[in-house]
């Protein structure tokens, strides 16, 4: 039976306040959804330890960029190698269709007609602010938004952006990269 669950984070910090270095960023929170359980999640910097034992058992994780962002953010926090998780990333797939990039607000514009209720930014201002419901809706309107994508393009096989001339498909392929199992390590239970 396969459990796959969709994630997002927010940082505390911008690329520029830490010279462009993903492990400095700091989570102020995660976001999931899981398919196990049918339901949307937040975790806090200080609730990790209990999202990697969710994310140990989940059988993909599913992101917009989680390979080059979500992921490397989390490394620091986590005792194994978050790279060794099966992940399903969007954002790889279209860039691998199209040769280029498109951000999450575009593509689910074009593909679900709604658009990201903010910017990355806005998020470290909520944190630094400590306006965390806020925070926490920000994030888990991208949990949704991603989900939705990829909901769509596991059904459909492409998803849509638009150009100069009017509305474009892209063919995706949303199957998870699949992790080697026994270079996972799991949590100890403490």
């Amino acid at each position: 039976m396969t459990h796959p669950i969709v994630l997002d984070l927010e940082t505390q910090y911008s690329f520029k306040d830490v010279n462009n270095d993903h492990r400095k960023l700091k989570v102020s929170l995660v976001g999931i959804y899981d398919y196990g359980t049918k339901c949307y999640e937040t975790y806090l910097e200080n609730e990790l330890s209990s999202l990697f034992k969710k994310l140990e058992h989940a059988s993909y994780l599913i992101g917009f960029n989680i390979r080059k962002f979500d992921l490397p953010v989390l490394s620091p926090y986590y005792v194994g190698r978050t790279d060794q998780f099966a992940t399903i990333d969007i954002l790889s797939e279209v860039e691998k269709s199209l040769g280029f990039r498109i951000s999450l607000d575009s593509l689910a514009f074009a593909t679900l007609g709604k658009k990201k209720s903010g910017h990355g930014f806005l998020a470290i201002n909520y944190f630094q602010k400590g306006e965390m419901e806020k925070l926490k809706k920000y994030c888990l309107d991208d949990v949704r938004i991603t989900r939705e994508l990829f909901e769509y393009g596991k059904k459909e096989g492409h998803l849509y952006y638009f150009d100069a001339k009017g509305k474009k498909e892209i063919p995706v392929q949303l199957t998870s990269q699949k992790k080697v199992q026994s270079a996972v390590s799991l949590s100890l239970p403490f």
